[in-house]
């Protein structure tokens, strides 16, 4: 629990009405009652902050047009709870850091990363990401509904791609573009069609000529399919990859929660060899399916054999 100076630094910093203090100060606690092994009650003081910032982040109320065409929501995912390679939680980082630092930028000359491009397997954290930087940096995730986007009629799309840029100009958030490839496929494939090669055309000078302040991520499963000008354009390209033999364990015992198992009890190695081929999504779904099972049953915790069974399942 908390020690009379921490109770007494959080009296401080609510008094001054220093909210980043007080905020900085719970999650030191949170941090140390995790390690001490409670991370139940760590779990519940970070989620006490993240509906507090959840609160305090404002839906955007876009017009009927564009509304029909944007997904409007407000994550409660950190940056922390992100199990990945450290490098991309390395490169996150510094989208968020230069983001927060952009005026110091500016007065160099220098723009802080902006437009992202995120890339690689189905279920690797891509959107798990944008959701994150969305809720780090405090700004809503405005999701772009691609099959609203794509219409059959000639002209049409682009039109509304420019009302979608619009709205990135006035309204800041972080706008994100799922499923990238529907518009971004090269433009010298033999498939390729007058109506698709003009949408494109229109992105790259879209994405060129934006300078405002919101934050740009589109992701695409399929990098071999994007035209090679595209990548000119972003900043920043992310490439994810399947969790690997360190990050497996992370991921499983992040989502079990509650319900993990002592770490000498889990069959660590017997996991990683079945479930190395599948996703992060893939290997959450699991621990959620052995957590229902256990829940069912009235266990307390989930079973090495129970896990490994799910995982099996996913791979089937």
């Amino acid at each position: 629990m908390a020690t009379a100076t921490q109770i007494k630094m959080l009296i401080e910093a609510h008094v001054s009405k220093n909210d980043d203090r007080f905020k900085t100060i719970v999650l030191q606690l949170a941090a140390h009652e995790a390690k001490l092994g409670h991370t139940s009650f760590a779990r519940e003081l970070r989620s006490i902050l993240n509906k507090d910032q959840h609160n305090n982040v404002n839906i955007i109320q876009f017009n009927k047009d564009i509304s029909e065409l944007i997904n409007t929501t407000v994550g409660d995912y950190r940056l922390s709870q992100l199990v990945v390679a450290d490098e991309i939680k390395e490169r996150i980082s510094r989208i968020l850091n230069e983001y927060h630092m952009k005026d110091k930028l500016k007065k160099f000359g220098l723009q802080n990363r902006r437009k992202i491009l995120l890339e690689g397997l189905p279920g690797t954290g891509k959107t798990l990401s944008a959701t994150i930087i969305a809720t780090e940096l405090g700004m809503p995730l405005c999701t772009i509904k691609m099959d609203k986007l794509m219409t059959k009629y000639m002209g049409e799309t682009g039109t509304k791609l420019r009302a979608i840029f619009d709205a990135i100009n006035e309204y800041q958030a972080v706008y994100f573009f799922d499923e990238f490839d529907a518009i971004g496929t090269d433009r010298n494939k033999d498939n390729d069609v007058g109506e698709i090669r003009r949408v494109l055309n229109l992105f790259l000078q879209f994405i060129e000529q934006d300078d405002s302040e919101s934050i740009i991520i589109a992701a695409t499963n399929n990098p071999q399919l994007l035209d090679p000008a595209l990548f000119r354009r972003f900043d920043d390209v992310i490439h994810y990859t399947l969790p690997n033999d360190t990050q497996i364990p992370s991921l499983l015992l992040n989502r079990l929660g509650q319900f993990a198992p002592k770490l000498s009890k889990l069959d660590f190695e017997n996991i990683i060899n079945i479930g190395r081929t599948l996703s992060h999504a893939e290997l959450t779904k699991a621990c959620d399916d052995a957590i229902k099972a256990a829940i069912m049953s009235d266990k307390k915790i989930v079973a090495s054999e129970q896990l490994i069974k799910m995982i099996k399942e996913k791979i089937r």
